[in-house]
């Protein structure tokens, strides 16, 4: 191997990315229309992905889970988002509810949280407010210290998982008027009094994936619950988007992946005017354009999560690749409709669904706009 940048994968990444392209082929897209329809949890494909480790992609080998790198996690990412992109937030979003554990937490809260993922169980992840969406600092949830316990109250919302997990992590202010250094963590078990989840939401896109209402009322929080020191809640925040972010590009990239295999076979046996529509330079530029932009959202996301493996700051990068792949996605599952033309717009053919699925990636994990904030924060830093 010459001493250079290379993209090449080894045996084991090829051996990592082959099982999650099966398992999406396999055991996803055939289901995927179903659960689009239906709006019920996964639950037959996400129990024999727990068997596989997805929903433990980053949760150490010690820990009984994958100990994928961040680029790996991403590759598998990528190819269970082009399954559906429902699914795999679904398995993924255990994924975002331990990296507070896995960047905060001591030894016996890893080993508690980490194996009850491994054992099965499900976790969420307890950031976004009715009112604190873009604007963390927004959020209104407060726990308030008592003796060895802190008093949990306030309310979450869009949490992904929320009807299903065993556990949450919650972010709430221990003392408002420090503002950024007066949030802090904690681990919340879904049985505790006080603890209650909404019905979930009706979505646009992304059916298989349940999202909810989670509200405190006085919930009791052992103080032992809180990860990492009071008042580090916002930093470990920040720290879980570096991370989060990755694969979140990923399963957009997937996503576009999908729009423009589907866009490529259709073009091949749809006919018009005696050849292929893909022979129409029309059309043939249009599929063109969604190749390029799919390898360069897939090549950004790789770089920001090769950061993150390398030690370097992935702040810049993550953004780069979170607004890139989010912008790209959409952008190319609405020409995939339209390369199918009518058919694209009926719900029988999958391009309609992508173009639902593929929205959400513009929104959540911080917006697109909120990406173009950083970078430019990042930019004019120097």
């Amino acid at each position: 191997m010459s001493n250079t940048v290379h993209f090449a994968l080894n045996d084991e990444q090829k051996m990592i990315r082959q099982l999650a392209r099966d398992f999406a082929r396999n055991e996803m897209a055939p289901v995927a229309e179903h659960y689009d329809q239906t709006h019920e949890y996964p639950w037959s494909v996400i129990k024999k992905a727990q068997e596989l480790g997805f929903t433990t992609l980053n949760v150490p080998e010690e820990y009984g889970g994958l100990g994928l790198s961040l680029f790996e996690e991403c590759m598998v990412s990528e190819e269970l988002a082009w399954g559906c992109s429902g699914m795999s937030t679904a398995m993924g979003v255990n994924g975002l509810a331990i990296l507070p554990v896995l960047i905060a937490g001591n030894e016996a809260q890893k080993q508690e949280y980490c194996g009850r993922l491994a054992d099965g169980q499900m976790a969420s992840y307890g950031l976004t407010e009715p009112e604190a969406g873009s604007d963390v600092a927004g959020i209104k949830t407060t726990a308030r210290k008592e003796g060895d316990h802190y008093i949990l109250n306030g309310s979450k919302t869009f949490i992904t998982g929320a009807t299903v997990a065993n556990f949450f992590t919650v972010f709430a202010y221990t003392d408002i008027e420090q503002r950024y250094n007066g949030m802090s963590c904690f681990v919340v078990d879904r049985d505790w009094e006080g603890v209650s989840v909404g019905k979930p939401f009706n979505k646009m896109g992304q059916h298989a994936s349940d999202t909810a209402e989670l509200i405190f009322d006085n919930v009791k929080v052992p103080a032992t619950h809180m990860l990492g020191e009071e008042g580090k809640g916002f930093l470990i925040a920040m720290k879980v988007f570096d991370r989060s972010r990755p694969p979140t590009s990923a399963g957009a990239v997937g996503v576009a992946q999908r729009a423009l295999d589907e866009s490529i076979r259709y073009a091949k046996e749809r006919v018009v005017k005696g050849q292929p529509i893909w022979k129409h330079q029309v059309i043939g530029h249009m599929i063109a354009d969604m190749a390029m932009e799919v390898e360069a959202a897939r090549l950004l996301v790789w770089k920001s999560a090769w950061a993150v493996d390398e030690g370097v700051s992935n702040t810049l990068y993550s953004a780069f690749g979170k607004a890139y792949a989010a912008d790209k996605a959409m952008k190319i599952a609405t020409d995939a409709v339209q390369v199918f033309g009518g058919y694209g717009y009926m719900s029988e053919y999958p391009v309609e669904k992508l173009m639902r699925d593929a929205k959400i990636y513009q929104i959540y994990e911080g917006t697109s706009q909120i990406q173009r904030e950083i970078i430019v924060r990042e930019l004019f830093r120097k």
